[in-house]
């Protein structure tokens, strides 16, 4: 068997010349240098992103999320493969903190994206699959910034994970689409209050064959819901549509009601406000990540955290004790 010849190392040249071009090769080479912890690569990464950072902020960013069953690979396929008929550029990202050994569903979804997977004008990534949700999501930040700047003009961000991931790419996207299934039930399946308060669109996925009335029927009571924890004067009132991403029904409505809400945002100024509001959200994540980070590597720190993390069980100290305790021994005492 004939060894695998190491690649030849790219300098911050060849890596923003390839990314610019839209070279798909060096694009996935450029995310996994950003996705290194080595802190050589980390240095050499920062370099390419501020390098490319001018030729990025033109792409449409989408997150989607959906309850489990709900076809997200199957409409992320359908849809992105719908939008590059269209002319577009569409990349697929995605946040998966919940396994650090096999890599999470994301290396199966990839499988089920046949389409995409094999369209030049598509780009799917999976995301790196250790460390805290914070790390995951800085790298999957990076990322998107490296594809808006090789030419995706649509960037798409799944939500592998449950819960805070939800909140995450909310916070890093213009638009935020959840996929329900046509069976809500009585306890509106799987929909919590925050992600109705985050969500942009609601698409009823799997509304063909036998489930059509079901979807329609679900979808007058995710519309309902809205009405509890979305204020009837906002701006955007968010629609609730049903969609077949098994035979490629809807998705040209939900594509229409994506630009209609970019142009809003854009006419009014709240795109830029977010976006630049994304920013330094993400700058002060990331002091308070590496803060929290050295404080924990402090010498001896384990140690006393654990300690009064037991005394605070025990109701022998309070939290606010306790966490002026450990800022004085990170920090020094408070003059």
């Amino acid at each position: 068997m004939t060894p695998r010849r190491a690649r030849t190392p790219l300098d911050v040249d060849a890596y923003v010349e390839g990314v610019l071009s839209g070279s798909r090769t060096v694009l996935a080479r450029a995310i996994t240098l950003v996705e290194s912890t080595n802190p050589e690569h980390e240095r050499l990464a920062q370099q390419v992103l501020t390098r490319v950072l001018p030729h990025t902020g033109k792409a449409q960013r989408i997150g989607i999320s959906g309850v489990p069953g709900a076809g997200k690979s199957t409409f992320i396929d359908a849809f992105g493969s719908y939008l590059t008929g269209l002319g577009h550029k569409v990349a697929v990202l995605a946040i998966d903190p919940s396994s650090r050994v096999s890599g999470g569903s994301i290396l199966g979804d990839k499988t089920r994206m046949q389409r995409l997977a094999n369209d030049p004008n598509a780009f799917v990534r999976p995301s790196p699959s250790a460390g805290s949700l914070g790390g995951v999501a800085r790298k999957t930040r990076e990322a998107s910034l490296l594809c808006e700047a090789a030419g995706y003009d649509v960037v798409v961000i799944e939500t592998v994970g449950v819960g805070q991931s939800e909140t995450t790419v909310g916070e890093m996207v213009d638009f935020f689409l959840v996929l329900m299934l046509p069976n809500a039930g009585d306890e509106l399946q799987g929909i919590k209050k925050g992600i109705l308060e985050l969500v942009d669109l609601i698409a009823v996925n799997k509304a063909d064959g036998t489930n059509v009335e079901a979807a329609n029927r679900a979808a007058r009571q995710y519309e309902m819901a809205l009405r509890y924890v979305r204020p009837a004067g906002a701006a955007w009132q968010v629609p609730v549509l049903t969609c077949s991403a098994l035979e490629g029904r809807g998705l040209d409505r939900i594509w229409k009601k994506i630009r209609e809400h970019a142009e809003l945002m854009e006419k009014s100024g709240e795109r830029q406000a977010r976006r630049d509001q994304q920013l330094l959200s993400w700058t002060w994540a990331l002091v308070e990540e590496a803060i929290l980070s050295r404080l924990r590597s402090t010498p001896g720190m384990r140690e006393r955290i654990a300690r009064l993390e037991r005394e605070i069980l025990d109701r022998r100290t309070t939290p606010f004790l306790a966490a002026q305790e450990i800022l004085s021994a990170f920090l020094g005492p408070s003059s």
